[in-house]
Parts: structure tokens; sequence; C-alpha cells
């Protein structure tokens, strides 16, 4: 129950799913959090959940697209909690589900907007506190398709891969202060924007998780509390030797 204690964190696109469930289980632990989204109602009631359960967290409303707000907050966590000493950027859209040729340009920007200058946003102005601090842990979520190729939704597939990579750029880069950068990969996982998509799927949530793991080797939906005690593990101390990893969360889905 202390894995995180007396550390501070902020993490991006914690109002709901895997974020929220992160910045629950990392104030469970003992970090203070600080809870940032676009979506404000819902972050607040995230913020608002935590607290109820004795921990410890503020929420900031934030589009990570944009970088002044971006640095605002970040400055504001820094000033209320003195360091970051844990970023997780979980941030992200999916876009359209285009090949590359159908794909406007307006789509593809907004897309990466979000997904990827969005993870560069949070990195700059979080990074230079774990610098002076020479300690700290960023992870970053990308996706099972950062890492693999398909027939669908192109534009996210390139977005993820480029967290990928910055992850393995930003592990090479800041090791030498002690700062960690790792991100997850996590395959189909059942937040309540997938449990919506499930239940309109023809034959309901189970037919719904048949057809979304056939190819993994544990052939069950993830859930958010998956991805987050992946996220915990790579955020805590625990994990002091490990950085530039990228590590699927993903039921087996990039072994087959």
């Amino acid at each position: 129950m202390a894995r995180l204690q007396g550390k501070v964190a902020f993490i991006t696109g914690a109002a709901m799913g895997m974020g929220r469930a992160t910045a629950e289980l990392f104030a469970a632990e003992g970090a203070r959090v600080a809870v940032t989204d676009f979506n404000e109602e819902a972050g607040r009631a995230t913020a608002e959940a935590i607290a109820a359960q004795g921990g410890d967290a503020v929420f900031h409303p934030l589009d990570v697209s944009d970088e002044r707000q971006v640095a605002d907050a970040v400055a504001r966590v820094v000033e209320r909690w003195g360091t970051i000493d844990v970023l997780v950027n979980c941030a992200g859209v999916i876009g359209p589900d285009k090949q590359t040729h159908e794909v406007t340009e307006e789509e593809w920007d907004a897309l990466f907007a979000v997904d990827v200058k969005g993870v560069f946003f949070a990195t700059k102005h979080a990074v230079p506190h774990m610098i002076a601090q020479r300690s700290g842990s960023i992870v970053n979520f990308s996706s099972i398709y950062g890492l693999i190729g398909n027939d669908e939704f192109s534009p996210y597939h390139v977005a993820k891969g480029a967290v990928t990579m910055l992850t393995k750029q930003d592990a090479a880069s800041y090791g030498q202060y002690n700062v960690r950068v790792n991100s997850v990969h996590p395959s189909t996982v059942l937040t309540p924007l997938v449990e919506g998509i499930a239940n309109a799927f023809e034959g309901g949530l189970p037919a719904y998780e048949r057809h979304m793991t056939s190819n993994q080797s544990i052939r069950r939906l993830g859930t958010p509390l998956d991805v987050a005690y992946a996220v915990l593990f790579l955020a805590s101390d625990e994990s002091s030797w490990v950085t530039g990893v990228n590590l699927p969360v993903d039921g087996g889905y990039t072994a087959r």
C-alpha cells in the first residue's frame, strides 16, 4: 500500500478508463496525484473519488494538444507539491478508421496533436524537474498498434508508433539523469467506451469478447486495472533498472 509513498504523479487522460484506474491505484499506493483531462466533469469526479478514499488528488482541466495549457498545469502542480516524480501520458484519441490514402490532413493533424504532441508537450515541461532532482519515471501509453500493423485505423498505428519510438529515444537521452522512460501497449481493454461498443455488437459483450480476443493467448478482455498495475510497476522504484521498455499488456496478443 505504499509503493509510491511520497511521490507526486502527473497523469493525463485521468478522467476515465485506464487513466482513472491508474490515478486511483497510484493514490492508494501513497502518491499525490494530479488528475488532468479535457473532460472536466469526469476529471473532477476522479479527484473527488480519490479524496473520498483518503487519497491526495487535485484536478486540472487540460487539453494536451495546447502547449500553454500543459506548461501551466505542470507549473501549478510543481508550485503545489514541489516537483513531479512520475509522469503518465495516458491521454489519447483513436481517430478515423481509414487507410492512409483516405485520411484528410485535418484528421491526421487532429490525431497527432493529441496522441503525439500531447506526449511531447507533457514530457518537455515535466522532465526538467526530474533532471533537477536526478530522478523520475515517465510512462507513456502506446498500444499494440504501436508495435504491429493491420488494415484498420492507419493514423492511430502511426501515432502510437511515434510514441513507441519517443519512449526509446527519451530513455536513451535522460538515463544519465536517472530519469526512466517506458511505455505500455494494451490490446482491447474493457473501458466505459469499449463497453458501449461491446453492448452494441451483435451478440453483445460475450460475442465481442470472443471476436476481439481470438488472437490472444489469454482469451479475455483486459481491465483498466490490469494496465494500471503495469504502469504502477514502471512508475515505482521497483523498476529502478528498467528503461526504454515497450511493455505489451495484451493477453499475449503480440506473442502469437
